[in-house]
């Protein structure tokens, strides 16, 4: 659906081989810190209320979607590279209630893609650096009960122009070419999916057939699933089966609810083993699912140091960006993500309490700079507000 940072120079951040030669070096604790990213903020936006996405072409071409509080307009931003611009939503999109997504297809076209709750026959929007123009969105689902459009999570995945996957219904996913949408019908009901590369992608969910499945008091054990597409069909793929101890709790059951491509062929996939609390004494503790493909089968992996045990959000030069405040590095430490703090032209108090939440994340082209968009909550007495923000990542020590 994956997918929150970075140990690496950014050189777009201002980072690199000429920093100051003569800064002392650190140790320890606090070399770590030093080593640590941070966010900075590269626009506040003038209105209360969130930005849900952020995507670029480049850094003179960088468009964000949001709301305003209380239930008010969508919201569409543009940075021209000078200065940041409100834009009227491009039309064909019919009429939209919640922020839609932005989906970078490549280096030259952008996507914006309706979400849940759109009415009608809405198209999508594509920018090609100059202007917006339609694009067709995918077919509805027969089978799903409401109109095939994507939920805020993250099941859309945009590989290029001509290379795109949607899941449009529990058991349907459907790719675009370039020209038109086909759907394809997937073995097991899917929760998210990720594109690893050229005929290669995976969807992953539950499933409620087969080995691991028998029946608990008239209902199926349900287990992980995992599907791959090689360019001709959709395949499962075994994934651990997993099981309480008896006596086993009411309605127990495994899934998976987000898939994530790293380099090198490695994918990740999380999700939970629970049950239905509440009706049994001495109940078990419900699980985390971490599996891991290593290119030949899906294995378990063990939880990571700290808060990085949270679900990641995004594959960022070698670690795993979780949650937006965590960074998981390639050698598996845990590090805290520097949060800056609002200037008080926008309207926060330097003793109000602040804290910043990451929904969307992208990478500019090109370069090594990640953005995101999100915003922050400040809590005061007697006006608490959320500022719009999108901000950009920079390495320790630069």
């Amino acid at each position: 659906m994956t997918a929150a940072i970075l140990a690496a120079v950014l050189a777009a951040a201002g980072c690199g081989p000429d920093a100051p030669p003569d800064r002392p070096a650190a140790s320890g604790a606090d070399a770590e810190a030093a080593a640590a990213p941070s966010w900075e903020f590269l626009h506040v936006a003038d209105f209360r209320g969130r930005l849900t996405d952020v995507a670029a072409l480049a850094a003179d071409d960088v468009w964000a979607v949001g709301a305003e509080d209380d239930g008010g307009a969508v919201v569409l931003l543009h940075h021209d590279g000078a200065r940041w611009t409100r834009e009227p939503l491009p039309e064909g999109l019919g009429e939209v209630r919640y922020p839609p997504r932005l989906e970078g297809a490549g280096a030259e076209e952008l996507w914006l893609v309706p979400v849940a709750g759109a009415e009608g026959d809405a198209s999508w929007a594509r920018w090609d650096g100059a202007r917006w123009s339609a694009l067709p969105a995918p077919p509805r689902d027969a089978d799903a009960a409401s109109a095939v459009l994507p939920t805020a999570g993250p099941d859309i995945e945009v590989a290029g122009p001509d290379d795109a996957w949607v899941l449009t219904g529990p058991r349907t996913a459907a790719h675009w070419d370039g020209g038109r949408w086909t759907p394809t019908r997937l073995p097991h009901p899917a929760a998210d999916l990720a594109v690893a590369g050229p005929d290669d992608v995976w969807a992953v969910g539950h499933r409620t057939t087969g080995p691991g499945t028998g029946s608990v008091a008239g209902l199926p054990y349900a287990q992980p699933a995992a599907t791959h597409w090689d360019g001709t069909a959709w395949k499962p793929v075994r994934t651990p089966r997993y099981r309480f101890d008896e006596p086993l709790p009411a309605e127990p059951g495994a899934s998976l609810d987000r898939v994530l491509a790293l380099d090198g062929g490695e994918v990740l996939a999380r999700g939970r083993h629970t049950f239905n609390h509440g009706e049994l004494e001495n109940e078990p503790r419900s699980e985390d699912i971490r599996l891991r493909w290593d290119g030949s089968r899906w294995v378990r992996q063990e939880p990571p140091p700290g808060r990085c045990d949270r679900a990641p959000v995004a594959w960022v030069d070698g670690g795993l960006l979780v949650d937006g405040h965590r960074y998981l590095t390639g050698d598996g430490r845990c590090v805290r993500i520097g949060i800056p703090r609002l200037p008080e032209s926008a309207g926060a108090r330097g003793t109000s309490k602040q804290s910043l939440r990451v929904e969307g994340t992208h990478r500019v082209p090109g370069s090594g700079e990640w953005l995101a968009a999100g915003h922050v909550r400040v809590d005061r007495s007697g006006d608490p507000f959320a500022a719009p923000v999108v901000v950009r990542l920079r390495s320790g020590g630069s």
